[in-house]
């Protein structure tokens, strides 16, 4: 059986200090790559910090005979997402891998939760993706190769009460994922989301007594495939949940058409709109956002989309 391999590759790993992050490290570095171990050792709601937590980890690679080198900027700035590529960059001279796997968690109710506190969660999560794919992808460009892997939840997709910020972060990394996607494509770079499902520091708070085993080794696979040369799927998502690897997708209702629309119009042809006999889905890489028009424009024009 051929051993998937990433000999010569350089890849950096937000958040993999502890946990997920950590074992995608661990399985890329025992595979040939050479590591970037980027971790600020905060607490899980994303205070404080602990140089220690990234160190370990470079620690347990070199012991096992790899490479790696760590960084402990926080992905959460501008600047910080620049100085993680950059230890990339300046180590190794390239960057070929980027697994954004940084993230924090607090709980909230919607009702009462303040500005700062959603901005903690987003500003990692999200911006924080935005910040070091924004710096990775000319260098991945000039390369013409690059493998992104971005981490959702399905919390973005159908979420938890108290978890506004977790939830619109891991939305809007769906959107992150298909633009870099698409204007990946010519330039040999690639990008897909991975939904985990592991029992990490991360499920602090909830009871997880009757789930099956979720450790964050049965997910590491997967996100090692997707950052692999091999993978030639882009804009796509993965679920990894309890031994489960699926495929996640946006799809719609094939719906219906009228000249003109009233509210009462709306109301009376609602089963149909929501009818889920026949439906399309577009996929982000492959020109879905103008496949998407050109079905809306047969419609209507009295034509049967295709």
């Amino acid at each position: 059986m051929n051993q998937r391999r990433f000999d010569g590759r350089v890849a950096v790993v937000t958040g993999s200090g502890r946990g997920l992050g950590r074992e995608y490290a661990l399985l890329l570095a025992s595979r040939g790559a050479r590591v970037v171990v980027n971790d600020n050792g905060s607490a899980l709601a994303g205070d404080g910090s602990d140089v220690g937590v990234a160190a370990q980890v470079v620690a347990e690679i070199r012991a096992a005979g790899g490479e790696a080198v760590a960084c402990t900027e926080s992905v959460a700035t501008p600047e910080g997402g620049e100085a993680i590529v950059a230890a990339a960059l300046d180590s190794w001279g390239r960057i070929d891998v980027l697994i954004h796997n940084a993230g924090n968690t607090r709980f909230d109710d919607f009702a009462e939760i303040t500005t700062e506190a959603f901005r903690s969660v987003v500003d990692v999560h999200l911006l924080g993706a935005f910040h070091v794919t924004r710096t990775a992808f000319p260098h991945m460009v000039g390369a013409v190769y690059g493998r992104v892997v971005l981490t959702g939840s399905i919390g973005g997709l159908y979420t938890m009460p108290q978890t506004v910020g977790y939830a619109v972060a891991k939305s809007g990394m769906i959107g992150l994922n298909n633009l870099i996607a698409i204007e990946g494509a010519a330039h040999g770079v690639k990008s897909n989301i991975i939904l985990p499902g592991a029992v990490t520091r991360m499920a602090e708070g909830l009871d997880v007594s009757q789930y099956p085993p979720m450790t964050p080794d049965m997910v590491a696979p997967v996100v090692g495939y997707l950052a692999h040369e091999d993978c030639a799927v882009t804009a796509e998502m993965y679920v990894a949940m309890a031994g489960r690897v699926a495929r996640a997708f946006v799809s719609e209702t094939r719906g219906a058409y009228r000249p003109d629309w009233t509210i009462d119009s709306v109301a009376e042809n609602f089963g149909a709109i929501r009818d889920m006999a026949e439906t399309f889905t577009f996929h982000p890489a492959e020109n879905g956002f103008f496949e998407h028009m050109a079905k809306s424009f047969a419609m209507a024009r009295g034509e049967q989309p295709g």
